[in-house]
């Protein structure tokens, strides 16, 4: 059994553990052939698992992950919302715009930071769009991200 072959049978059929650790290492392989069992795993009953086989996807560049991924930004917890979320801007998903303005809201520092970030990184007048009204919201935080993520949109 080869190294892919091994990481497909943990991410399938290891623990916890052994399975997050299979869908990261697949990210790093860069074998899109992987695409398909990491979409599958982001229904994985165990959070690490979904959060790391989003991120995987966009380490593949994995386009059709999209749909699968926006579904995942409204899993319940915030590391796979994260996960989900830069992987759609690292992706340049414009169709997660959407989506993605909706967690300028979330409860979850870490899940707006990287929600702005993608917006950022999507770009467009939709995304300007949502960034400037998070520029002048009431966190602080977000609207000193979303100003700077706003100075940084190539489109």
């Amino acid at each position: 059994m080869n190294k892919f072959e091994q990481l497909i049978d943990a991410l399938q059929h290891g623990t916890g553990i052994a399975r997050s650790k299979a869908a990261a290492e697949l990210g790093k392989l860069r074998d899109k052939k992987a695409s398909g069992f990491l979409i599958k795993a982001l229904s994985d009953t165990n959070g690490s698992v979904r959060s790391n086989a989003a991120y995987a996807l966009a380490e593949l560049g994995e386009k059709k992950a999209v749909p699968h991924l926006i579904e995942t930004l409204k899993d319940p917890e915030e590391w796979t919302r994260k996960s989900a979320a830069k992987a759609l801007g690292l992706l340049g998903a414009k169709e997660a715009v959407e989506p993605l303005k909706k967690l300028l809201d979330d409860a979850s520092f870490t899940v707006r930071k990287n929600a702005i970030r993608s917006l950022g990184q999507i770009g467009g007048p939709e995304a300007r769009e949502s960034l400037l009204r998070a520029s002048s919201g009431q966190d602080d935080v977000v609207a000193h991200l979303a100003k700077e993520a706003i100075k940084n949109l190539k489109t």
